[in-house]
């Protein structure tokens, strides 16, 4: 395995091609830390406006870490996958009060922290830290599948450990930081996963993926698993300027998140009248004005469809009392419009509510 050319070539390439990113000029961990968090599973592009509202509503670790739940998941509204929301305020709060407000400056230490895996741990530590260990994403598996034709199920265990293996015999120990950059940028820009441009590419004279045409066959990933579909039907609930609302809890999507009252379905229910308990006692309601939309809402997960409709009850101002004492014995909340538009929400839900105004 002729390793220097592919090092050499990647370091020469990488300072004339580089994307001009913000924590890529610091080795501040806190930065660091939190860009890779942000961009776990999410494009440069949508994660960008997320990592500069996080460091000006939270500018040092210590300010996340002491900030409220509900608004370090409000900023994250619309980013999905939540738990990375959960997890990196969990993760300030280890670091703020069990390290001293300060990252483990190792890739073993790191690793131990809430929400951090080896990659993550390995972008830290090479980055901020200096110390020669690789990281591997799905542009690094990428490159290194292509150019050395290696065709293991990047998707296994066994092929992780390979990929980490060569990966980690790869890196200069000078410069580990910036062959980390260097390689996960070469896959962001150039060897990307549909058409690259493989006859202006740098490491074309000894990629075995090109010589052997076999660019989209590598890397070998196995099948993926079958997606869910789920149909949801919402009870939008309003008195006044007030809306019942429930906080998502464990062992499902959104974790943390506020939707509202809701029942789930084998398909889209049309018999809403009589398909949930909310209208098992009508003097809490008094006169309901319905507004029953047909329109059906989908919403894509990485491994879950959501199909949802919407139905929308108008009560009487003067049932107020009655629906909050109803809402408090259910464990919904009844909540005002300013609290309602400072509570984090699926973005279905927000979609929802933005056309519905």
């Amino acid at each position: 395995m002729n390793i220097e050319p592919f090092v050499h070539r990647l370091l020469e390439w990488y300072p004339l091609h580089k994307r001009d990113l913000p924590w890529r000029n610091t080795n501040n961990p806190y930065i660091i830390w939190l860009s890779e968090i942000i961009l776990q599973q999410t494009r440069v592009a949508q994660g960008l406006p997320y990592f500069e509202r996080y460091l000006k509503y939270y500018p040092t670790l210590k300010d996340l870490a002491l900030a409220p739940s509900e608004e370090v998941m409000r900023l994250w509204q619309g980013l999905g996958y939540y738990s990375r929301a959960r997890n990196l305020h969990d993760c300030a709060k280890d670091v703020y009060y069990n390290y001293g407000g300060h990252f483990p400056e190792d890739y073993a230490g790191l690793l131990k922290l809430k929400g951090v895996g080896s990659y993550t741990a390995a972008a830290i530590a090479s980055f901020a830290f200096d110390e020669a260990v690789a990281v591997v994403d799905g542009n690094v598996f990428r490159v290194l599948s292509r150019y050395f034709g290696i065709p293991t199920d990047i998707a296994s265990g066994k092929g992780k450990k390979e990929f980490e293996h060569l990966a980690n015999k790869l890196i200069p120990h000078d410069r580990p930081g910036e062959f980390n950059q260097a390689i996960m940028e070469f896959g962001a820009l150039q060897c990307v996963p549909k058409n690259p441009d493989c006859e202006n590419c740098p490491l074309k004279a000894g990629c075995f993926a090109s010589h052997k045409s076999m660019v989209h066959e590598l890397p070998f990933k196995s099948k993926k698993l079958k997606i869910r579909d789920r149909y949801f039907q919402y009870y939008h609930i309003v008195c006044g300027d007030y809306t019942v609302v429930k906080e998502r809890k464990g062992g499902d999507i959104w974790q943390g998140l506020f939707d509202f009252p809701m029942k789930e379905n084998e398909k889209i229910s049309e018999n809403f009248e009589n398909a949930y308990p909310i209208f098992e006692d009508n003097s809490v309601f008094g006169t309901i004005t319905v507004i029953h939309e047909e329109h059906v809402y989908k919403h894509i997960l990485t491994h879950q469809r959501i199909f949802a409709n919407f139905v929308k009850f108008v009560v009487d101002e003067s049932f107020r009392s009655g629906i909050e004492s109803w809402a408090t014995g259910k464990n919904y909340h009844l909540v005002d419009s300013g609290k309602l538009e400072n509570l984090a929400k699926p973005r279905l839900i927000l979609k929802y509510l933005n056309e519905e105004k």
